[in-house]
């Protein structure tokens, strides 16, 4: 229900003010009636109706692509958008999603069209999916435009479950890893001191015992530094400059910095192409490109790109600089520029670089959980190399005497 504010007149003709809550506009002006006003001004509660959404979490793309599917179905066998709507508020699993599904019924009830319904939920539709569903709207092929979006979010969904899939072992390797050091250094290393309280102990053992001592006094100094060190590093890196000095040392990392680059390029070839296919106009889908690929070095090549295209040049020549894009990547642009092919082009190229990519971020995985093993494995043989030591050199001193 949304707040509404109405000023309206009554059979006296004495103005009258107040708030009603109703579905939509619509419905509001039916309980006017039937108080025998007339309306002369009637607006929304936008902080009624900020609050009410906020209590929404987000909707994951999984169920936006599940949803576009249903509506092109429903819209491809000729049922009206307000029965497709209806039907898709009773079958959506979701829901955060049916409540926002409602509203945009109410929307599109009050006679707005679904681009503007839409644009009422940033948050949840952005800027690409509301660009392709108004030149659905606007050269009438809604149908073909929520089935593209259906499938590049599955697409999206299935490179996002492969990227974090891959991750999963490594990350569990290191904090296991992570665990165990903490543990042994807390609880196990503290039981050898006393044994080793008169021994000459070699460096490898002061550094263990030296580490152990501080965890064990200092552990909330430490909890403090590391949440002002992550607070710190969050800080800055939420500034440009600092985003832009991570992001290219990060493509640095041999394997790693590969796959990074390829998943941009991915991301932008899918996106623009997408939207060029279904109608789009060139700088609108590079605008909205450039903020969805995902990489700050990329998005600069797309905004001189854009502004290069608003001058009438080629869109290719200003993504070479920086040597982000590979050339051949470059090349199948120049040659789908000059046949007028690009969207078709695009996603040809998205297509091949997601196989690419898998591949790369399979070579990468292989790589960073023997690395992470390594890792693992160095810390704990330093740990019993500490403790042994001096043992092995008690126990050949005894042997001498």
């Amino acid at each position: 229900m949304t707040r509404f504010q109405y000023t309206a007149l009554n059979d006296s003709g004495e103005t009258i003010s107040g708030a009603l809550e109703a579905e939509s506009e619509a419905m509001l002006l039916r309980l006017l009636e039937e108080k025998r006003l007339f309306p002369v001004s009637v607006r929304g509660d936008a902080k009624s109706r900020g609050n009410r959404l906020g209590f929404h979490r987000r909707v994951r793309g999984r169920d936006l692509g599940i949803m576009y599917g249903q509506l092109a179905d429903l819209i491809g066998s000729g049922v009206p958008l307000l029965r497709a709507l209806d039907s898709l508020i009773r079958s959506t699993v979701s829901t955060s999603l049916v409540a926002i599904l409602k509203e945009i019924r109410a929307s599109v009830a009050d006679g707005k069209s679904l681009t503007e319904s839409l644009r009422a939920f940033p948050k949840v539709f952005p800027a690409l999916h509301v660009a392709m569903v108004q030149a659905g709207e606007r050269a009438a092929f809604m149908e073909q435009v929520l089935r593209s979006l259906a499938e590049f979010l599955e697409r999206l969904d299935e490179l996002r479950s492969k990227v974090l899939g891959a991750l999963i072992y490594p990350a569990l390797l290191t904090v296991v890893g992570t665990a165990v050091m903490i543990g042994a250094l807390i609880f196990f290393v503290p039981r050898f001191e006393p044994l080793l309280a008169n021994a000459h102990k070699p460096l490898p053992t002061e550094i263990i015992f030296g580490l152990s001592r501080i965890l064990r006094s200092y552990w909330y100094v430490l909890l403090v530094l590391a949440a002002i060190g992550t607070a710190a590093g969050w800080t800055s890196l939420t500034s440009q400059k600092a985003r832009r000095w991570t992001e290219y040392w990060r493509l640095k990392v041999p394997v790693v910095g590969s796959a990074l680059r390829l998943l941009a390029i991915t991301r932008f070839c899918r996106i623009l192409g997408t939207m060029l296919a279904n109608g789009v106009p060139l700088l609108q889908a590079l605008k909205i490109s450039k903020d969805a690929t995902g990489s700050l070095l990329l998005a600069e090549r797309i905004a001189e790109a854009t502004e290069s295209v608003r001058d009438g040049k080629r869109l290719s020549e200003p993504l070479a600089e920086g040597g982000f894009i590979p050339e051949q990547i470059l090349a199948m642009i120049a040659v789908a520029e000059e046949s007028n092919k690009l969207d078709k082009v695009l996603l040809q190229i998205a297509d091949t670089v997601e196989r690419r990519t898998n591949r790369t971020v399979d070579q990468a995985v292989r790589l960073v959980e023997p690395a992470i093993l390594c890792v693992v494995a160095a810390g704990i043989g330093f740990l019993a190399l500490g403790l042994l030591l001096p043992i092995f050199t008690l126990a050949s001193s005894l042997g001498t005497r």
